[in-house]
């Protein structure tokens, strides 16, 4: 094994209910361009773990080695300055193939590597947290960073609506959609309460919503003002838009009250490609021929599951 360090690869790890398997690797193939059977995933590309709803943590790989002896070698290298540290090996679960490292041994590589580092330890508020990770025969050593459950926050909405995406499902899709925010404009056009609109508002990525109905455009207002963000909300039909936009999510309606016709359906999917370069569509209905009717290809797909309730999202341009 080479002993450079190398500052452009990342490990990722994932954790998902069995039903989310579908979902978690059409966000893995937005961010990535490639997605992973298993329960991580390798990758130069850096993301914010806490963006996914499905990542558990992030390892900036320093250095990587068949043994542990070389990568205590190594560490001694590391210039953290005045800053404390502290070291956690990742293996408390099963890693792919990988069995997970009984806690006394994963304890006493933490500590060992620990004793290496020059700078001053602090297990409980450090500075830096590096992590240790067995994969597949190789050691891999480096900057530590844990997902945070930032979507957990708004589970409790002032306003939400039984049939709303969950706001995990929302969260992927806003990925899905936007997985690079730098210098992209997006839209919901079917807003409903802002469930997409206030999971892309809290990772930064620059959208604004729409409805027809003027109660569903407040109590959205309300729900985004609630959790802290800014994001613009407008009423009226996606016809009225004349702005155009990267990309556009369509959570076509589809409850007792608003379940929308084959032809009102159709019609805002006409309207979304002429607003839109990108299409994300959320629909419980299969639609290929109404998105290719509208000059649309689907470029990828996933269904996601919530017990007998599927949704299928269409990633179209």
């Amino acid at each position: 094994m080479s002993n450079e360090q190398n500052n452009n690869k990342f490990i990722y790890t994932y954790v998902h209910h069995v039903d989310e398997y579908d979902l978690c690797r059409m966000e893995m193939r937005a961010f990535f361009n490639l997605d992973s059977q298993s329960n991580y995933l390798i990758s130069n590309i850096k993301i914010d773990p806490s963006r996914s709803p499905f990542i558990q943590e992030r390892l900036e790989v320093l250095y990587e080695d068949n043994s542990v002896e070389n990568i205590m070698t190594m560490v001694k290298d590391i210039n953290i300055n005045e800053a404390t540290f502290k070291v956690v090996c990742l293996n408390s679960m099963a890693i792919g193939e990988t069995k997970k490292i009984p806690q006394s041994e994963r304890r006493l590589f933490e500590r060992e590597i620990g004793l290496c580092i020059a700078g001053e330890p602090d297990l409980n508020q450090p500075d830096i947290i590096f992590g240790l990770m067995l994969v597949d025969g190789i050691w891999h050593f480096g900057k530590y960073m844990k997902s945070e459950s930032i979507w957990r926050k708004h589970l409790h909405k002032p306003n939400s609506y039984s049939t709303a995406l969950s706001t995990r499902v929302a969260r992927a899709v806003a990925n899905i959609a936007v997985p690079q925010p730098q210098n992209i404009r997006a839209i919901d056009p079917c807003c409903g309460i802002g469930t997409v609109v206030i999971e892309a508002l809290s990772m930064g990525i620059n959208m604004e919503g729409r409805d027809i109905y003027y109660n569903v455009c407040k109590g959205s207002r309300e729900n985004i003002a609630y959790f802290g963000l800014t994001g613009k909300i407008t009423v009226g039909p996606i016809s009225e838009v004349t702005e155009h936009y990267d990309v556009a999510i369509i959570d076509l309606p589809y409850n007792l009250f608003t379940h929308s016709s084959p032809e009102d359906q159709f019609d805002i999917i006409k309207h979304a490609r002429r607003i839109a370069d990108k299409i994300v569509v959320v629909t419980i209905e299969t639609i290929d021929d109404m998105i290719e009717d509208a000059g649309l290809m689907i470029k990828d797909r996933c269904v996601a599951k919530k017990q007998s309730f599927l949704r299928q999202i269409l990633l179209c341009e």
